[in-house]
């Protein structure tokens, strides 16, 4: 709802500069909150506002950034691609394609050097996955066994380019073997999965045993940015997975387990 409400204001001119939408990738964020602890860090890409909602952040400061007011997460300043939240421990919303790893890395080396037992949850995209200052952080975090997972959200398009054409390999998660990093593959539309398998590699991670990658196998429903038309897909693909949506799957767990009524689900809504 949050972001529907941004991609309104922004087609009102009330939002400026570059806003991307994380309608789609909802059981990701949420589901790996489920997995932290007190302490353990967020940092993430452009496709940000999902994130910082998870961890805790007030919505309406979040909302107030977007806006470009003063009361704004980073006093209007920072914009959709730049939130930030030090009491909730996220650090960004960064727009510079893979700036997140390098800065991940190193948020997990702080953590080590303090010896506090925290994780550092390193979110790219799968076009991100691409980048060489990636590759140089996948390498220093495993030479020094760094508590870090670095966790591509694989919407399978990087802007307008799909998987299939940008990458030589369509297994993601193995992008870590050639650094001795661990990979592991998750549907990203199903929150229980999140939460089950995510923590198995919170586990992993916080037992000192280094990074892991994770591979998020997810979809996004709206265009790159709210600049993007999404030409370059076809209404049956989108269609396809919207049949896969991790919030109409949860609603048709819960009212086929009857965990909760459609009214109680109504009034949530």
């Amino acid at each position: 709802r949050f972001e529907e409400r941004a991609a309104q204001l922004y087609g009102m001119g009330l939002i400026a500069g570059f806003c991307h939408l994380y309608i789609g990738q909802e059981a990701i964020a949420s589901g790996m909150r489920h997995t932290m602890q007190k302490g353990d860090k967020v940092i993430t890409t452009y496709r940000d506002h999902g994130h910082m909602i998870a961890v805790g952040s007030d919505p309406k400061a979040i909302m107030a950034e977007l806006l470009g007011r003063k009361d704004g997460s980073s006093k209007g300043k920072g914009g959709s691609m730049h939130l930030f939240d030090l009491e909730n421990h996220f650090y960004g919303g960064h727009g510079i394609v893979g700036a997140s790893v390098p800065i991940g890395a190193g948020l997990a080396f702080a953590d080590k050097y303090r010896d506090n037992n925290n994780v550092t949850y390193c979110y790219f995209g799968d076009g991100a996955a691409h980048q060489g200052q990636v590759y140089e952080s996948f390498n220093m975090a495993k030479l020094w066994n760094l508590p870090v997972l670095f966790i591509i959200e694989n919407n399978h398009y990087a802007m307008g380019t799909s998987q299939s054409r940008a990458s030589s390999s369509d297994d993601l998660s193995k992008r870590g073997e050639g650094f001795n990093i661990p990979g592991v593959k998750i549907n990203g539309m199903d929150i229980f999965e999140v939460i089950r398998e995510g923590q198995k590699c919170v586990d992993y991670v916080r037992s000192g045993n280094g990074p892991i990658l994770v591979e998020m196998d997810t979809y996004r429903y709206r265009g790159h940015s709210m600049s993007d038309p999404a030409t370059y897909r076809s209404k049956e693909e989108v269609n396809c997975k919207k049949e896969l949506d991790p919030i109409d799957s949860l609603r048709k767990h819960l009212l086929e387990n009857k965990l909760a009524s459609e009214s109680e689900i109504e009034k949530i809504d």
